[in-house]
């Protein structure tokens, strides 16, 4: 992978990478704009998007009825510089009518532990906690909710 990244002046860049799309970074601080993410929300949101393209894929094969998916990272951050990540929660968050808990419980497991290279790599740094949430269709009612705690030891 190869990523260029262009100053655009004071604190603002643009990076591409190998697929062509362009992304702005800025900062509100020291003389940045704010006309654009931060580098460490670069981060989560990889960290997020590449569980969340797991989980989605491997429920869509399993035929899983799911209406609407969301994955949300809670990140805490060291107070001091080099303020990094320090723990995460990912929350898997699932509507749809009667999704089968122990198929996202698998996707959730695959994800964490075969398939996805942002998670794998950023979990050696910090530690991360797996939950997850099952909405009915309507996207109000919690049917049910649990955590991912890896696989058990041998």
């Amino acid at each position: 992978m190869d990523i260029i990244l262009n100053w655009k002046g004071k604190m603002a860049f643009e990076g591409v990478g190998d697929s062509g799309f362009t992304q702005r970074m800025d900062t509100d601080a020291a003389g940045g704009e704010n006309t654009g993410a931060r580098p460490m929300e670069f981060i989560a949101l990889g960290l997020a998007g590449c569980t969340a393209m797991d989980v989605i894929s491997i429920m869509q094969k399993k035929k899983q009825p799911i209406a609407d998916f969301q994955v949300q990272v809670h990140a805490q951050r060291a107070d001091e510089h080099p303020k990094v990540f320090t723990g995460a929660v990912i929350e898997y968050r699932v509507t749809g009518r009667d999704v089968d808990e122990s198929s996202l419980l698998r996707a959730i497991e695959l994800s964490a532990e075969k398939y996805c290279p942002a998670q794998a790599m950023l979990s050696k740094a910090f530690p991360m906690q797996l939950v997850y949430k099952i909405f009915d269709e309507d996207g109000e009612t919690l049917l049910k909710q649990g955590e991912y705690k890896g696989k058990p030891a041998d």
